[in-house]
């Protein structure tokens, strides 16, 4: 009988460069595979368990209403999708969320809005502009719209309409701003792009750029946001007042959703009949995200801001370390001598888990996660490069 390794790699398609270790169970910041072996886990299911693993007031939550309703369809009202809408309408200003399934998707509805808004004013006002070493998702439009050329091989003709203005470069920006742009879109931290944050100078430049032109400002926070930098939304620390933000990972705390979050310029931009989302809104699933949302109070985010303060402060004391970029729990490190990926699988032997963007370590530990968990995976890095150096000596 083939164990759960051998039944992936045979019957699921392998788009994924899987780490070989089955996961079984887990609680706070540790997770366990099937031997039992314990992992203090540094990167939330890739930014989604914001809130950790087992949160009681999540699982009551969840399981209080898959005991009552799982699903309606959105042809009907629930009280959990309304109450998740108006969080986050009360807290960024915004008016009015369409509900999705992931952070692809939330992009894609911003797309949509942004080209009919465009429309409205000009048959000729549909371009999108968003950044180099940009992600922005996996479909077919939201490749088109990542600034990457690694992503953009085998799948075109890709979606028409969008080009890319140079990272931090304020001329550039200035060149393509045309007649024909109805929307930028930016991510506050690139972090796909190897966890960049964007220059404070620029960000501004774009946001006045978009107000003085009528040009919507696109927030994509699908990773930046929900508590992650120690602000809500990352564009708070810019004094931003997007058109349209994006969201999804953490809101879920591991079940999949997605938001797009419409200002006061679009609320109404979309009718009945121009988009939907079977799964969108799903009430189980906005069960839990009410509880992420009531827990990432002014208090908890101020201890979020404190603890990526802690761990920057501790990444940049060790001597194997180049570089350590990024804001909040979102932290991406370059190395003098050893590769990203290298760092990553000696660290996981020892019992801690990493992710990699580009050439750097990524770290996004759960919102939870406290000093003393932080001070163990530093050791642990120090631990692993501190082998590296002896092996490069010898």
């Amino acid at each position: 009988m083939m164990n759960s390794i051998e039944l992936t790699n045979t019957y699921v398609t392998p788009t994924y460069n899987r780490i070989p270790v089955v996961f079984e169970k887990a609680e706070g910041y540790y997770i366990y595979d099937q031997d039992g072996k314990k992992y203090l886990d540094f990167t939330a299911g890739i930014g989604v368990n914001s809130l950790g693993y087992h949160h009681p007031d999540w699982v009551e939550a969840t399981q209080k209403q898959l005991s009552q309703l799982q699903h309606i369809s959105n042809l009907y009202y629930t009280e959990p999708s309304a109450q998740v809408a108006e969080k986050l309408c009360l807290h960024t200003g915004m008016q009015h969320v369409l509900f999705v399934n992931s952070g692809a998707e939330s992009n894609e509805i911003a797309i949509k809005v942004a080209r009919k808004y465009g429309h409205e004013q000009s048959p000729d006002k549909h371009k999108i502009l968003t950044l180099s070493n940009s992600f922005h998702g996996r479909t077919v439009t939201t490749l088109s719209a990542t600034g990457q050329d690694a992503f953009h091989k085998y799948f075109d003709p890709f979606t028409e309409g969008f080009d890319f203005i140079k990272t931090n470069n304020i001329d550039d920006l200035h060149q393509k701003v045309d007649q024909h742009v109805c929307a930028i879109m930016i991510e506050i931290v690139q972090g796909e792009g190897g966890v960049v944050p964007l220059e404070s100078d620029f960000i501004q430049e774009i946001a006045d750029v978009c107000k003085q032109k009528d040009i919507l400002l696109i927030i994509d926070e699908v990773q930046t946001g929900i508590g992650r930098t120690g602000k809500l939304f990352a564009y708070e620390y810019y004094g931003l007042q997007p058109d349209i933000v994006t969201s999804a990972k953490g809101l879920g705390n591991g079940l999949p959703i997605g938001a797009a979050i419409l200002g006061e310029k679009v609320k109404d931009v979309l009718e009945p009949g121009d988009h939907g989302s079977t799964f969108g809104g799903n009430p189980v699933v906005t069960a839990g995200a009410n509880v992420v949302l009531e827990t990432l109070t002014p208090a908890f985010l101020e201890k979020v801001h404190e603890n990526s303060l802690y761990l920057i402060e501790k990444l940049e004391a060790l001597d194997e370390v180049e570089e350590v970029t990024g804001l909040g729990l979102m932290v991406g490190i370059t190395f003098k001598q050893a590769t990203a990926k290298e760092v990553l699988s000696k660290a996981k032997e020892e019992g801690v888990l990493f992710l990699t963007a580009k050439d750097k370590l990524r770290l996004l530990p759960p919102l939870i996660i406290d000093k003393a968990a932080i001070d163990e995976a530093v050791n642990c890095l120090d631990k692993v490069l501190k082998k590296e150096e002896a092996e490069v000596l010898k």
